[in-house]
């Protein structure tokens, strides 16, 4: 991790995180706006937008993991802080919608 993200406190988890979180059967959150989640997201992904996250939170109470994911990974990284803020547990930062779809298309192999 850079120094900036240290500072920052931005940390994406790595792809064995991620996909350690997937096989467990993790929550699967996109955290974009509903008309980004329509033109295409993770199979078997929810759409709770990160602006209502506090508001959907009894959504994430009692989940064993939880994987965010947003469209670069900033929105995911707000979503992990709010959601730990909040009290939730085991979230794990995907980044990308796309790189999480890719660590699932391979884990299915």
């Amino acid at each position: 991790m850079g120094f900036f993200s240290r500072l920052f406190g931005f940390e994406n988890n790595s792809k064995e995180a991620v996909a350690s979180s997937v096989l467990k059967g993790g929550f699967l959150v996109d955290v974009r706006s509903a008309s980004e989640f329509k033109t295409g997201s993770v199979k078997g992904a929810v759409n709770i937008p990160v602006d209502n996250i506090t508001a959907q939170i009894d959504q994430f109470k009692g989940k064993e993991s939880v994987v965010v994911f947003c469209r670069s990974g900033n929105r995911s990284r707000m979503a992990k802080t709010i959601l730990k803020d909040l009290g939730i547990q085991n979230i794990t930062d995907g980044g990308t919608w796309q790189s999480v779809n890719q660590i699932i298309l391979k884990n299915k192999k």
